[in-house]
């Protein structure tokens, strides 16, 4: 599932410092000569790739970014210091565009790669550049150049880290309004989610998208219901969160039937996307039972091979925490199959 984030930025290098007009005079040379130094170079602006970088959010709360000038010459032939460039780290796939002319600036794809966004100004020429058999004592400096200015449409497609799935109304659509941007319908009917929604997740210091995936019933993998609309979109994350209410699995006791018939349409579909990591989030529990017993429900998942549970409530916002911890730091990582569920 692909997702357009975009983010529009003014960059700005830095101004080169000014060569300046210096003559020496010591005791033994009153007269002196031509001293004068070079102004430093302005700073650059980079993109640099980032594989921990998930999104373009941290550019929506900081638009406007610029280099350090560059320092002016001195004397005794001394260069201005170059200013200090500015290193934007970026995801990988970011696409950089010229805003005006919609012309493609290059594109980020490789972790470390450095994409040239604005050039330094070059730093002016003191007088001792000037210096020759001709002229002998210059009283020529130049200024420092400006720096480019420009702005830029940073375009990157993304595909959705984290894959809600579930029946219709397991609670997929509001904990997507809860933890992200996302505004998906809510209602209490069947398929209220028709199309993938999709929200981009900030929490702590890090970012990541999350999906909110049609509901599927028994018979998806053969089309009933919504079919294949949600499990062709499933099979693009990198982490599934499968949502299950906390009232189907208890009724008086642990009962996992209605979990074990969205995983079945999962692995009938695809035994790759039925081997993703897995999370089980066990919703709703605001209207859970008196006698519900996380220990024993987490009992009877790792029986059959899940280990991360997680018990939630959207509208009272309990365990949200836990689980977004989760979620952030197995991104981060290289997420293997061990590392979230038993093998089967």
């Amino acid at each position: 599932m692909k997702f357009v984030d975009e983010a529009v930025i003014k960059v700005k290098s830095g101004k080169g410092g000014d060569g300046i007009c210096h003559f020496s005079r010591t005791r033994h040379n009153p007269k002196g000569g031509p001293d004068g130094g070079d102004g430093g170079r302005g700073g650059d602006v980079y993109l640099v790739g980032d594989p921990r970088k998930l999104t373009l959010l941290d550019f929506r709360f900081k638009s406007v970014y610029k280099a350090e000038d560059g320092k002016a010459g001195g004397t005794n032939f001394k260069t201005g210091k170059s200013g200090k460039a500015v290193y934007l780290k970026v995801p990988l796939g970011t696409r950089v565009f010229d805003f005006e002319t919609r012309k493609l600036v290059g594109e980020i794809t490789s972790p470390e790669q450095i994409l040239l966004a604005a050039r330094g100004g070059k730093g002016g020429k003191g007088n001792a550049s000037f210096a020759s058999s001709a002229n002998r004592i210059p009283t020529k400096a130049t200024r420092g150049c400006s720096g480019e200015e420009r702005t830029l449409l940073l375009v990157l497609e993304l595909i959705a880290h984290v894959g809600l799935v579930g029946l219709p109304n397991a609670g997929k659509s509001t904990l997507i309004s809860v933890i992200s941007n996302a505004k998906p319908k809510i209602a209490e009917y069947p398929f209220t989610t028709l199309h993938p929604v999709l929200g981009i997740v900030k929490w702590r210091d890090s970012s990541f998208v999350v999906a909110d995936l049609p509901g599927i019933i028994e018979g998806a993998s053969k089309g009933k219901g919504l079919g294949l609309k949600f499990l062709k979109h499933a099979k693009r994350t990198h982490i599934i969160c499968h949502l299950i209410e906390a009232q189907n699995v208890w009724q008086s006791g642990v009962n996992l039937s209605c979990f074990l018939v969205v995983e079945q349409e999962i692995k009938n579909y695809s035994t790759e996307l039925f081997e993703k990591p897995r999370v089980v989030v066990v919703s709703k529990m605001d209207l859970a039972h008196q006698d519900f017993d996380k220990e024993q429900v987490k009992g009877e998942f790792a029986k059959i091979g899940y280990s991360a549970v997680f018990f939630v409530s959207s509208l009272t916002g309990s365990g949200l925490k836990e689980l977004l911890d989760f979620l952030c730091e197995q991104l981060k990582l290289p997420v293997t199959l061990n590392q979230l569920k038993a093998t089967r």
